[in-house]
């Protein structure tokens, strides 16, 4: 039995997981994986999340709505709010990193329309992943901040988890960009608001986006340390 990795270690050996083996997962562990997620700091207790994981049939029929609407040029479905402007600066600058580093790995050169255009098709059919896991949040809570970071944590806490058991995940706001869809097809009750998902399976050794690791801003840039002696 492999010995368990400590936190620091998960953590560092986590990556976003974009290819995947068509191996299933099961039912059993899914349930341990999400069990451990839920375990997540919550304000006052109040656990706004759900949790809905789609295999199969299901999983299948979200894939292809969510490609045909893509495909056809219909316009974003999305139940969350976003900035209407995209990301601008530094936070710009950073997704444009890893797209680089991702493109690269993959070998699409900037003019390849074509590859470029699949590779961002791979992201509406949730990675092809075996597994998507649908995070919500109850609806009543739709507009409490505190809540989406409660959500975030859960979410976190969820990646964490099935890294620790093997699986890959990469968190997917393509995924829910056809909210209609994925609403339709995961059964999401009406009052709950569709945050994000999490494509999860088995990693792929052979692709290699997956060995790609994001870099992180130094400490330097982004963290503030007062009251302590220099």
């Amino acid at each position: 039995m492999a010995e368990a990795l400590s936190y620091e270690e998960l953590v560092a050996s986590r990556r976003s997981i974009r290819g995947y083996k068509p191996d299933p997962v099961s039912k059993e562990l899914m349930a341990e994986i999400i069990a451990i997620a839920t375990r997540a700091p919550s304000s006052m207790n109040t656990q706004p999340w759900n949790f809905h994981a789609i295999t199969g049939a299901p999983l299948e029929l979200v894939r292809e709505g969510n490609t045909e609407r893509m495909l056809a040029g219909a316009a974003v479905d999305r139940e969350i709010k976003v900035a209407d402007h995209g990301y601008q600066g530094v936070h710009r600058d950073r997704q444009v990193e890893i797209a680089v580093q991702l493109f690269e790995a993959m070998g699409i050169e900037r003019h390849d329309k074509e590859m470029r255009q699949d590779w961002v098709m791979r992201g509406f059919r949730q990675f092809d992943a075996p597994v998507s896991v649908v995070v919500t949040i109850d609806r009543e809570l739709a507009d409490d901040t505190v809540a989406h970071f409660d959500c975030g944590a859960a979410t976190y806490g969820l990646v964490l988890a099935a890294t620790s058991k093997g699986l890959g995940c990469v968190i997917n706001g393509q995924g829910i960009m056809q909210s209609t869809v994925v609403r339709e097809h995961a059964n999401i009750p009406e009052d709950e608001v569709i945050m994000t998902c999490v494509a999860m399976g088995w990693p792929n050794p052979d692709f290699v986006a997956n060995d790609v690791v994001s870099r992180r801003a130094e400490n330097n840039d982004v963290v503030s340390f007062v009251g302590w002696d220099d």
